[in-house]
């Protein structure tokens, strides 16, 4: 049987994401942190100032030039780790982040 994709099994376009979507994925990352795809946290924490600092296995690390704390993400079947949104969206309580513009 032929299996097609559904709009939703589409990855994400990191290099599209608009200042509209960045609220959106934020919004999104607030509302439900555990229906977040991976992708789409990636593109959040980058939106946010953070940049990809190595990977170790699945722990994709990332640094933020203003903060010591770093960010850890997983993918698990294409989805975040629900309690890793959760410690970026403390992150952004705690130090008042801010979605910078695209560069």
């Amino acid at each position: 049987m032929l299996h097609i994709p559904t709009r939703t099994e589409e990855p994400v376009a990191l290099e599209a994401t608009t200042e509209m979507n960045r609220r959106k994925l934020l919004a999104k990352a607030l509302a439900s942190p555990n229906s977040l795809r991976f992708e789409e946290a990636v593109a959040l924490v980058e939106a946010l100032g953070f940049r990809l600092a190595r990977v170790s296995g699945s722990h994709h690390i990332f640094v933020h030039t203003d903060l010591q704390e770093l960010v850890n993400l997983q993918s698990v079947h294409g989805n975040a780790k629900p309690y890793q949104v959760g410690q970026v969206l403390r992150l952004v309580e705690r130090y008042n982040l801010r979605l910078r513009d695209k560069e």
